[in-house]
């Protein structure tokens, strides 16, 4: 059935392409970039951007982010510790999701070899769980990063970061487009599921090559 393996293909695709866009966010440092105007000089601008691991100032001085899991035991204050806890969610979340593509991709094969709906119900629904969990690290995310401006604003007081403008970087675009092609890749399979039972029911052939 041709309308079949173009879904699954197309599954194939779309899965193919959200590992490696999160692959490539989650090892990039353009998730959080922030400028901040020159004192005399509003046309001179000192830039900086962040990722997941490291924070970079300019082109190529960059230094590791404190490790988060290493961090339990230090005495701050209590806004600084849920910042701590929001990264190191953020350190688990979006890694698993990687692995979570992998195993999804490897349950797509071999639900499309064995032509099962149920299989291919359930690895649509699994895609489905990951965009979730890769939605919610993506929010967590952002959430970190707003709270931490503002605990920053509030350590050092408005006047030093009046002049300082913040923003997310095409790091955090790449995470969105892998969670966007997950979920795709979930839809697309619980459409190859019902049209493989739909076909059965018809009696008509359900053999496809992939």
């Amino acid at each position: 059935m041709a309308r079949l393996g173009a879904l699954l293909l197309a599954t194939a695709l779309g899965a193919l392409l959200s590992f490696a866009l999160l692959v490539a966010a989650v090892a990039s440092d353009y998730w959080y970039v922030l400028e901040v105007a020159a004192a005399g000089n509003r046309t001179q601008r000192l830039s900086s951007h962040s990722g997941l691991w490291r924070v970079c100032e300019g082109q190529n001085s960059c230094i590791p982010l404190i490790d988060p899991f290493a961090s339990e035991n230090l005495d701050v204050p209590t806004s600084v510790r849920h910042l701590i806890s929001l990264h190191r969610a953020i350190m688990v979340v979006l890694p698993l999701s990687l692995v979570l593509v992998v195993c999804g991709w490897i349950c797509g094969l071999f639900s499309s070899l064995a032509q099962s709906v149920l299989l291919l119900l359930f690895t649509g629904c699994y895609f489905l769980l990951g965009g979730a969990l890769t939605l919610v690290g993506i929010s967590v995310y952002i959430s970190y990063s707003h709270l931490a401006f503002a605990e920053t604003a509030r350590q050092f007081g408005p006047r030093h970061v009046q002049h300082v403008r913040v923003g997310f970087g095409w790091s955090l675009a790449l995470a969105w487009g892998s969670c966007a092609s997950e979920v795709l890749s979930g839809i697309l399979l619980l459409t190859a599921a019902r049209a493989l039972r739909l076909s059965r029911r018809r009696g008509g052939p359900h053999s496809v090559a992939v």
